[in-house]
């Protein structure tokens, strides 16, 4: 298949991997690139330096296209940002933050720039920043999320309707069906997250990967809506959270409470009470780990037999 997303990367498969803090290292961006698709180093959790060594080390795994995941809000992103430039990255994947900032920086490069967007009004100004595409990530989805709360099945028509730029889904997609129905809605490709959380490539604990297995549906909660909304599994920290928020807890009250490097706590070093512990709520369709690769070819071909299936029905 090829389509405006497979071009525009130079991949076989329209999917990509999410960039996700603390689970998104060389490893995982190699393997998914191996295997077709487009892999992301998430940079969001690294010093200069780490970046610089997981893009090397990415190079050095894969000869086919990778991108790395920019959260414009990190406090050295100027920093990223030369170091992609520097080590000659050809996609970058931006979000949490203003496109217009750093787009043209990376075009004038020759860079591939795709935003992650949450709802119309940004999806318009990533198009008028001149993004080459736009990841539209529903609330279903892991980690840092939209206020709107607006669903995979809303958002990507109505941000359809608003931009003709290519356009990859993202938020509840885990498998081909869902792969499908995002396409039925406009999408032309389809990001994944938490389903890359599950594999051995990723640099997530290992408690964190096995606690992602035992999740059930509503085990999951978008929160800290007053800071950046994310979606936590329910632990001992999220309680700590709702609590806080229930009885009136005012910003400060609330970085506090979060403190520092509690993220990293959670799914880096596996800490599953008082851990951030960052999934989407399709973890509760995700009950094995397998090989990226593995789960690249298996979403691709339940893909077309869904489509087939789908032909055979309409």
């Amino acid at each position: 298949m090829q389509n405006r997303i497979t071009k525009l990367f130079g991949i076989v498969y329209p999917i990509n991997q999410a960039g996700m803090i603390w689970c998104s290292g060389w490893e995982l961006a190699s393997a998914v690139s191996n295997a077709g698709a487009l892999g992301l180093i998430g940079s969001a959790s690294m010093y200069p330096d780490i970046l610089r060594e997981h893009i090397r080390k990415c190079k050095a795994a894969t000869t086919k296209p990778f991108g790395v995941n920019v959260a414009l809000l990190y406090p050295d992103v100027d920093k990223h940002i030369q170091i992609i430039i520097d080590e000659g990255v050809k996609i970058v994947f931006t979000s949490a933050g203003n496109p217009k900032t750093w787009t043209s920086v990376l075009k004038e490069k020759g860079i591939t720039v795709v935003h992650v967007i949450a709802n119309s009004k940004f999806a318009k100004k990533a198009e008028e920043a001149g993004v080459d595409a736009i990841v539209a990530e529903g609330f279903e989805a892991g980690g840092h999320n939209g206020r709107e709360e607006t669903t995979t099945m809303c958002l990507i028509p109505i941000i359809r309707q608003v931009t003709n730029l290519p356009l990859i889904a993202a938020g509840g997609i885990a498998n081909g069906t869902t792969m499908l129905a995002a396409f039925a809605l406009g999408a032309e490709g389809v990001q994944m997250g938490t389903r890359f959380v599950a594999t051995p490539e990723s640099s997530g604990h290992q408690n964190f990967k096995n606690k992602l297995l035992e999740t059930q549906e509503g085990d999951t909660q978008l929160t800290l809506k007053q800071l950046t909304p994310v979606r936590l599994i329910k632990n001992k920290f999220y309680k700590e959270v709702e609590a806080a928020e229930i009885h009136g807890a005012t910003v400060d009250e609330l970085k506090t409470l979060l403190g520092r490097a509690r993220a990293k706590r959670g799914m880096f070093e596996g800490d599953l009470e008082d851990g951030e512990l960052e999934v989407g709520q399709i973890a509760a369709f995700i009950r094995e780990i397998k090989p990226a690769g593995e789960i690249v070819r298996d979403v691709w071909a339940e893909f077309l037999e869904a489509k087939e299936r789908l032909c055979r029905v309409v």
